[in-house]
């Protein structure tokens, strides 16, 4: 026991000694944490629109407004003729354009139905297909609003409509903030853990320490647990500070399930991905070697995790590499508890998944790690 106490006062010290290094860990997540939300933000906005009014009328005007009134969309270009409207999408000027007939809302009034011609800009598919949906949304309650009024004056009611009503539940006000925050703490934590454990264990071998330790009485595991117990508590106080601070006083995103539940994941979970830092030293003796193997995998864990894209989206080989992913499982659980409140019923299996990952990780490090007698 005290050797391990002894292991772990050294390696406290050399990490806080060490000014580069700091940063790295502490300074460098949390401007990740509050800027990579801002940025990696898939709702689609500020989309470019120009309006072709051929008619000039009250009804065209209210429309126009409307549009630009969503925030959804920027009006850039309002003009008479298609052919200029169509000059600006060959420009990328405009990802929409809406052509407003002739005599538009005297047809509306007489008839009661009219045509719109939408161009859509379809370069940027997704961008596209969501923009030509709000739009078409928008003219809908336009078009609602009109009928609105024909009845609040007595006119003869419309036809019958549909109407859809939507029930949001988790993210009420589909804030894509809400869904991104929790993933990328998980996969801040992930760094830390698995990351730049490697590289500080690899850093032993560069300097020539490591062959001082293996020479030593000091056990093979008494050294292990002394290079790892300190960034399973880094990683602790990173997501601490992640979690409690910057997602809750900066992003207002107040976990509506047990703290307690997550922590006791958390702790599992960088358990299993110190493991893979340790992996990852055994196979390299230079901190670039470190570097480059962990960022490989990093990278897939990463893109792999269902961080940015759904996983039920992914083609079924993808999904095999996926559900082999340990970081997939902890954004699943961020997620669970911060947003929909699950409990330990609803995450048991999650927790014996990464039980069998922090068992896999470590036996092979354990066993891959070569310590002279």
């Amino acid at each position: 026991m005290k050797t391990i106490l002894f292991l772990l006062e050294k390696e406290f010290k050399q990490i806080f000694r060490n000014k580069a290094l700091l940063p790295m860990l502490f300074g460098m997540p949390l401007i990740q944490l509050i800027v990579l939300p801002l940025a990696a933000d898939y709702e689609i906005k500020n989309i470019n629109i120009a309006v072709v009014d051929h008619d000039r009328s009250a009804f065209s005007s209210r429309l126009t407004h409307k549009i630009d009134a969503t925030g959804y969309f920027r009006l850039t270009g309002f003009m008479d003729s298609y052919r200029e409207g169509d000059r600006m999408i060959a420009l990328d000027e405009a990802d929409l354009v809406l052509e407003i007939p002739a005599k538009f809302e005297n047809t509306l009034q007489r008839e009661g139905v009219e045509r719109l011609f939408l161009a859509v800009n379809a370069i940027n598919g997704t961008k596209a297909n969501v923009g030509a949906s709000y739009l078409s949304r928008i003219i809908g309650d336009f078009s609602e609003e009109l009928n609105q009024e024909k009845r609040n004056k007595g006119a003869s009611a419309p036809s019958s409509q549909i109407i859809v009503t939507s029930s949001n539940w988790f993210n009420p006000h589909m804030n894509y903030k809400f869904f991104m925050v929790p993933g990328i703490l998980a996969f801040l934590v992930t760094m830390i853990g698995g990351y730049m454990s490697a590289l500080n264990i690899v850093k032993e071998k560069e300097i020539g320490t490591i062959e001082q330790i293996n020479v030593s009485p000091i056990r093979k595991h008494h050294f292990i647990i002394g290079k790892l117990v300190p960034f399973w508590v880094i990683g602790m106080v990173v997501f601490s500070i992640g979690q409690l601070v910057v997602s809750r006083y900066i992003y207002h995103i107040i976990p509506v399930g047990s703290l307690l539940l997550l922590y006791a994941y958390l702790a599992l979970y960088l358990v299993a991905i110190l493991g893979f830092g340790l992996l990852v030293s055994t196979y390299t003796d230079t901190q670039q070697q470190a570097m480059s193997v962990a960022f490989f995998f990093v990278m897939i864990f990463l893109l792999m995790s269902g961080l940015f894209t759904s996983i039920d989206s992914m083609p079924e080989w993808a999904k095999v590499i996926a559900y082999l992913n340990p970081v997939t499982y902890f954004i699943e659980v961020m997620r669970g508890v911060v947003l929909k409140g699950s409990n330990w019923v609803d995450l048991q299996n999650h927790f014996l998944i990464m039980a069998l990952f922090a068992v896999f990780f470590n036996s092979w490090a354990l066993f891959n790690y070569r310590k002279s007698s």
